[in-house]
């Protein structure tokens, strides 16, 4: 049975006021190349889906169900590993093996929370626990691993700072082997006193890790030696976004040549250009998340760039919606539809591989909600499905095929 790496979550939406579709030009060959690599690498339909979760009276650990895409059919979530906040999840490229930060503040006696590497029982979806590292800083929030399998980076958001581990052939996580302690504030006084690493992403040709850092506006840029999980800083070392901000993730388009940066206290995304041969980030426009007119408190949590790169979502917390943008070739976007979410604060969401499917998980009303994205228009439809389950922070998929 071969393994596939992917992530998706979602919710049922009600009628909010829509934009104009933007038109697009014809997309250029890579993208009809991507385009015709994602049809058919997401006919295998069949998941387990794995959540990540806060601790609360209803959740204790990691979470999973099946999915089916051609149905939108879901089980029941079940426990499959008890453990302590494993919020945000990774899956192994190849092996089976799944890896979660531990948001804790302290470990081992220690300010600093943990990595754990699980093994995945293929037939069941539970999870053995390999092993816990430190992640050399309080509060971890974001992973990533490496597309070899060799390197996972961990961004540590109470310490403000992140680091590098190795992966063994058995899947557990050796002690870090790079590590970065980032400096600096911001003009927010509640949220940027300090330094707050707050996700780590690879560009698609895996020669960098950019790490957006909430407390300083900028994103943290690091030349990536996946094979020997080694971690330097890059020249530049850094973008920088307009003071209070607040940089939380960052997703690349599948042509490599545009970073998006979602922005958690402004409320906006920053689309960047992006030289892949110095790393750097150029800033081409910033545009907000929210409806034209709105007062109210809100601020962002996710984004990702639709499989075939046409399109952008983003999760809105307060203003509790998925926003939706079309992409255009020059990477800049335009405002197309607003979603609620049915719940309250969307941590996070992801799309299936098929690009059909995105699930929503409303960590403040404990559910995940499943939606249909129109693939002419981007904007997303009634699922049919909503899940119980408390506190979901993050939700990834693993492709079950023959």
């Amino acid at each position: 049975m071969k393994l596939r790496q992917l992530c998706s979550a979602a919710r049922r939406p009600t009628a909010v006021p829509r934009h104009h579709c933007l038109r697009r030009a014809a997309p250029p060959l890579l993208l009809i190349l991507t385009s015709l690599l994602v049809a058919v690498s997401a006919r295998a339909g069949n998941y387990l889906v794995y959540v990540g979760t806060y601790d609360t009276p209803k959740t204790k650990g990691i979470y999973a169900f099946r999915f089916t895409t051609e149905t939108g059919q879901a089980t029941a979530p079940s426990l499959v590993a008890e453990i302590t906040n494993p919020t945000f999840l990774e899956l192994h490229p190849e092996g089976p093996f799944l890896y979660a930060v531990n948001e804790i503040g302290r470990f081992r006696d220690k300010d600093a929370g943990a990595a754990s590497a699980f093994r995945i029982d293929k037939q069941t979806g539970r999870l053995a626990l390999l092993n816990q590292v430190s992640s050399v800083g309080a509060g971890p929030c974001h992973l990533a691993v490496d597309r070899t399998g060799h390197c996972l980076v961990v961004a540590n958001y109470g310490g403000g700072s992140v680091a590098a581990f190795p992966i063994k052939n058995d899947g557990s996580l050796g002690e870090a082997t790079s590590f970065f302690q980032h400096q600096g504030k911001s003009v927010n006084a509640q949220r940027q006193q300090g330094p707050h690493a707050h996700g780590v992403t690879f560009d698609p040709a895996e020669k960098f890790a950019f790490v957006p850092d909430l407390g300083t506006d900028k994103i943290m840029i690091y030349r990536l030696d996946a094979r020997a999980a080694k971690l330097t800083p890059n020249d530049p070392p850094a973008a920088s976004l307009p003071p209070g901000s607040g940089p939380r993730h960052l997703a690349f388009h599948p042509n490599g040549r545009f970073a998006y940066a979602v922005n958690e206290l402004a409320s906006t995304v920053t689309v960047f250009a992006f030289d892949e041969a110095r790393g750097s980030l150029t800033e081409r426009q910033t545009i907000s998340t929210l409806p034209d007119g709105f007062s109210g408190n809100s601020t962002t949590a996710e984004i990702a760039v639709h499989p075939r790169g046409k399109f952008l979502y983003v999760s809105n917390r307060g203003y509790d919606s998925i926003a939706a943008f079309g992409i255009a070739r020059n990477g800049t976007l335009k405002r197309l539809d607003h979603v609620s979410t049915q719940g309250k604060t969307p941590r996070h969401f992801a799309i299936d591989p098929t690009g059909e499917w995105l699930w929503a998980g409303n960590q403040g009303t404990d559910t995940l909600v499943l939606f249909r994205i129109d693939p002419k228009a981007g904007t997303l439809l009634p699922g049919g499905q909503a899940l119980e389950l408390g506190a979901p922070v993050c939700v990834k998929y693993l492709a079950l095929t023959p």
